[in-house]
């Protein structure tokens, strides 16, 4: 199994914080400083901050409806952090992130080899949202929004467009749209290209996975069908 897989299986971070942990030389293999793409033989000892580490067989998938004020991330320090709200007694972090002023539904597991998976693009799994705007929707700006909206984007310090997309109008002020990719505040920063404020937003859905009448700050362990959706995104090559 390669250094990255192998460190995710164990619950400590996602493939691709593995990597960065590796490439700052802070995993081991049997005592010698650990290189991208490394394979873990079985017998080998693995460290990481010179703690030893081992894969879970037995992971938890939840599913949990984040309300408005929690933050995604797992740092402990950070107040309203979304582990510490949830209070888990297994090691668990979230698949992807929902904003501060976003609600919804989030997925957290303590196996990292499926995260980048899902959050990879061009997987094209969708991911469900309703939204409440400051202003009525119109015929123009569903069409537009649907097509697709050029928006900066901070981490490439130049403008991109993103994907198509479903957009249907539910109400005067609320729309649902079914995204397959997941720029940072995307909805948001869609809507304010036309003028659009976004007042509420709360995601009901990922790939075939609902929030099932789950209450605002609640979660729930994923189904069977649910979980073998899941581990169906893993890539074969992983190992």
């Amino acid at each position: 199994m390669r250094i990255n897989n192998y460190i995710s299986s164990a619950g400590i971070c996602s493939r691709r914080k593995a990597d960065e942990l590796i490439t700052q030389g802070k995993v081991k293999i049997n005592g010698k400083t650990a290189v991208i793409g490394q394979v873990v033989n079985p017998g080998d000892r693995v460290e990481v901050n010179g703690e030893y580490v081992k894969p879970s067989k037995n992971f938890v998938y939840i599913a949990f409806n984040k309300p408005v004020g929690v933050i995604c991330t797992t740092e402990r320090h950070v107040k309203n952090n979304i582990i510490d709200f949830i209070n888990h007694p297994e090691r668990i972090f979230p698949i992807g992130r929902l904003d501060r002023d976003s609600e919804g539904l989030i997925l957290l597991t303590g196996d990292g080899s499926i995260v980048n998976e899902i959050l990879r693009d061009k997987n094209n799994y969708e991911k469900e949202y309703i939204v409440t705007v400051d202003k009525e929707i119109t015929p123009d700006f569903i069409q537009k929004m649907s097509k697709g909206v050029r928006i900066f984007n901070p981490v490439k310090n130049t403008f991109t467009r993103t994907k198509p997309c479903k957009v249907v109008k539910l109400d005067s002020y609320v729309f649902k749209i079914v995204l397959t990719q997941g720029l940072n505040r995307q909805i948001r920063r869609m809507c304010a290209s036309f003028d659009y404020k976004v007042v509420k937003l709360r995601r009901i859905r990922i790939m075939d996975i609902g929030l099932k009448n789950l209450p605002p700050g609640k979660w729930r362990n994923l189904t069977e069908s649910e979980v073998q959706s899941l581990l169906a995104t893993r890539k074969s090559d992983d190992n």
